[in-house]
């Protein structure tokens, strides 16, 4: 693995930063943190135009928070590595933004949405299409599947358990919409010779 530095260091660090200041630091004004820091519904009243960035790094739980910033930590410094820092930060902001997109546009919610799942899903993405064959573990299972198998597989999974209504409270058409992003722009790089 690549060492651990640049835009992943850097975006593990402001979402941490960002968990503090909304839930310990805010938590005794939790409306700021919900008018700010989380993305509602575009057609809805309490929609602001800078919840598109904030909502990204805002988490609704330590675990959420962990499970994301993990994820950042193991698959984004060889994407990073390999696509360079300025790529990099495009597929994780163009991935997160276009997560917001497609969640709305898939379902009729207008609860608040928020956390870098999106961004992470589009970082999983292009892992998966750069380095398919690479294995990869899950939590507390020790068998490797291949990146290809393992970020599509559940990509997929995902979005048939929320189109099925059993997709729980996570918005797995979020997911979807960034790992799609992420997929498409490493594609584009590739094909126009922009790595």
């Amino acid at each position: 693995m690549p060492p651990f530095q640049g835009v992943v260091k850097h975006l593990i660090i402001i979402n941490v930063i960002v968990y503090v200041i909304v839930h310990v630091l805010l938590q005794n004004q939790p409306n700021i943190g919900a008018e700010y820091f989380v993305l509602y519904n575009f057609d809805s009243p309490y929609f602001k135009p800078i919840q598109l960035i904030t909502s990204m790094f805002n988490h609704a739980s330590p675990q959420h928070l962990l499970f994301n910033m993990l994820t950042l930590y193991f698959l984004g410094p060889m994407v990073e590595s390999f696509l360079g820092t300025q790529k990099f930060f495009i597929l994780y902001f163009l991935s997160g933004l276009a997560a917001s997109v497609i969640f709305f546009m898939m379902t009729d919610s207008y609860a608040g949405l928020l956390g870098a799942s999106g961004a992470i899903s589009g970082v999983a993405g292009a892992f998966a299409t750069m380095f398919p064959n690479i294995p990869l573990y899950l939590m507390f299972i020790p068998i490797p599947i291949k990146a290809k198998y393992l970020v599509w597989g559940g990509i997929v999974l995902g979005l048939l358990a929320s189109l099925s209504g059993r997709g729980g409270n996570i918005a797995n058409e979020a997911h979807f919409g960034g790992a799609i992003m992420g997929l498409l722009l490493v594609l584009y790089w590739h094909k126009n010779n922009l790595r």
